[in-house]
């Protein structure tokens, strides 16, 4: 059964129909577009790791989602010329799992986690001697007669992701030797990544009409090729083919995304603070209830865009929407009340 939050078609989350991007993903750092800090601190250790002839120090990425963090696992693999195998956090619900992983890697492999922080503490405990000495402490037995048998396992490196790195302990974030922190995509960047996946799917564009897929694309590479996807079906079947300004634009109205890339949810989000909170601020709690969202769904995977366009600010009371919010939306901003602080005023939590 799809979760309700992948239910929106600009969902940054991985869908089934993204299969699709596979063949559209870069396979080396030199193909990879955007987040140039991270792969010029990547370039330097891997080419230091291999001259070395030493595993990759442990790597951890995170972000929001859509942004690249699985495909540079597997980059780096490709890189550093070794196997990857992956997992995600909930899949390593005991020790055993894990061991069984570990204890088939080959030397200097790359040991890819997805959904880090969602670890039981059981596994983390497990995995702190793995990344720190290469050894598995496997407990046999139960009760006094249980003992320790410690397992030497190949070097690797443990390359984990997440879209929430304050949830990872510290224990578990020193032992990572890199820090990779990804950021939106600029819509030179977006336009620069519509044009070489339409090159790949064969895709009649115009520049014009990439830079207008870029644009409300949120600053994500998985949306910008999902959109791309939706406005060549829409050139083929309604135009002539071709994906022009015009043709992008009819195609994207047609999906009900604004110039900005909101949908639907976006702007029944932003409306429900201005009109039934007076902009706020609002509790994150109540405004899932009124939305009929979870809670982590909202604060995960929508407000990091609206934020980032300055539609929302996180205040120490709550939710609330700024001016540019009901510009965009056309609705009248709510006039402050007495000893009421600014929207956006107040500690971020």
């Amino acid at each position: 059964m799809r979760k309700k939050e992948d239910s929106r078609f600009i969902s940054p989350m991985e869908l089934p129909e993204d299969t699709a991007e596979l063949s559209l993903r870069p396979r080396f750092l030199r193909e990879m577009i955007g987040q140039q800090k991270i792969k010029q601190n990547l370039t330097i250790a891997i080419e230091a790791a291999r001259e070395r002839g030493e595993a990759l120090d442990h790597v951890l990425l995170y972000g929001p989602p859509g942004l690249g963090k699985t495909t540079l696992s597997h980059i780096i693999a490709n890189e550093m010329g070794v196997p990857i195998h992956t997992t995600s956090g909930p899949a390593l619900e005991k020790p055993g799992d894990l061991a069984a992983i570990l204890t088939s890697l080959e030397d200097q492999s790359v040991f890819f986690i997805d959904e880090i922080h969602r670890l039981s503490r059981v596994v983390e405990e497990v995995l702190y001697s793995a990344m720190e000495d290469f050894r598995l402490d496997v407990v046999i037995g139960q009760g006094p007669s249980a003992r320790t048998i410690a397992l030497n396992i190949p070097p690797f490196t443990l390359v984990g992701a997440t879209t929430r790195a304050g949830l990872i302990s510290s224990p578990m974030r020193s032992r990572f030797g890199i820090h990779c922190s990804f950021e939106f995509y600029t819509q030179e960047e977006l336009t620069t990544i519509v044009l070489r996946s339409a090159d790949i799917l064969n895709v009649a564009i115009e520049k014009e009409g990439a830079e207008e897929i870029a644009r409300r694309a949120r600053g994500t590479p998985r949306i910008a090729n999902r959109l791309l996807r939706r406005v060549r079906d829409y050139a083929q079947v309604r135009a002539d083919g071709v994906v022009t300004r015009e043709v992008a634009i009819r195609a994207l109205q047609m999906l009900e995304i604004d110039a900005l890339g909101l949908d639907q949810f976006d702007r029944r989000l932003l409306t429900a603070i201005v009109e039934k909170f007076d902009g706020g601020p609002v509790g994150l709690e109540t405004l899932a209830a009124m939305l009929g969202e979870e809670r982590d769904t909202i604060e995960d995977l929508y407000e990091p865009y609206l934020m980032q366009l300055g539609f929302l600010n996180r205040t120490s009371r709550g939710r609330a929407v700024t001016k540019a919010a009901c510009e965009h939306l056309g609705l009248p901003y709510p006039a402050k009340r007495d000893g009421e602080q600014e929207a956006g005023q107040g500690q971020l939590f």
